[in-house]
């Protein structure tokens, strides 16, 4: 008699549960369209939150993590999905680590992903960032790879946004990859090859003469030429 009593007991607690479990479903998928519907981002990643708990899901995840992306929680979305990778994972996975990984100073994680999302879809704008990166890791030779295709394949109404200044500002995406191929060919020989980097840059500036960071570059460069040729001057002297 005790043990048909425990089981009609667990019996109706997992009714309850199943019903309320339900219950909760409902009410965030409701929630989750109002605040959709009311633009509310961080009410959106809430109701995502608890479903994914409810229902877990691994679009719903995906998606979870984009929306931290896209509200500048970098740690979060990777909280969210992990860095490793997956041979399954979906572009927007990947793209989430890439794009993550990137604006946490993580440059050489950021391009393992990158590389898999180049992989699977080349093109222009992957190329320019994966070159700006191995250029500041150091890969050379992959940053020429990545730069010579961009340049191939770039179109004249290709643009890129640059956030060096207070207010964002587009130029020429050609005029962008001229600007990376100086920055490359200076750090190919920081000694021998500033007027060769000049050069280049002054190429994208005659794209775009209000490309405010291939001017601030150049003036750098200039400063670097200027200093070198007293170094040499002084040198002579002596």
């Amino acid at each position: 008699m005790k043990q048909i009593t425990i089981a009609i007991v667990m019996l109706f607690s997992v009714s309850v549960f199943a019903q309320t479990n339900g219950d909760l479903t409902k009410h965030y998928k409701t929630y989750y369209k109002q605040m959709k519907k009311q633009g509310d981002v961080q009410g959106i990643i809430n109701a995502m939150t608890h479903l994914n708990i409810l229902e877990p899901s691994a679009a719903r995840q995906d998606t979870l993590a984009y929306l931290y992306l896209s509200e500048g929680k970098y740690m979060q979305a990777l909280n969210t999905i992990g860095v490793e990778k997956n041979a399954t994972d979906t572009d927007m996975n990947v793209e989430v680590k890439a794009l993550a990984l990137k604006n946490l100073n993580q440059p050489k994680m950021a391009l393992e992903h990158y590389e898999i999302l180049y992989s699977r879809s080349s093109n222009v704008y992957l190329a320019y960032e994966m070159a700006d990166m191995k250029i500041q890791t150091n890969d050379l030779v992959g940053a020429k790879l990545n730069i010579d295709y961009a340049l191939t394949n770039v179109k004249d109404d290709m643009k890129r946004t640059f956030y060096e200044t207070q207010q964002p500002y587009e130029t020429s995406m050609k005029a962008a990859l001229l600007y990376l191929k100086g920055i490359l060919t200076f750090s190919e020989n920081k000694s021998d090859n500033i007027d060769a980097a000049i050069k280049q840059i002054n190429e994208a500036l005659t794209i775009d003469p209000n490309f405010n960071l291939a001017k601030v570059s150049r003036q750098a460069l200039e400063s670097q030429k200027a200093q070198q040729a007293q170094k040499e001057a002084a040198a002579k002297k002596n």
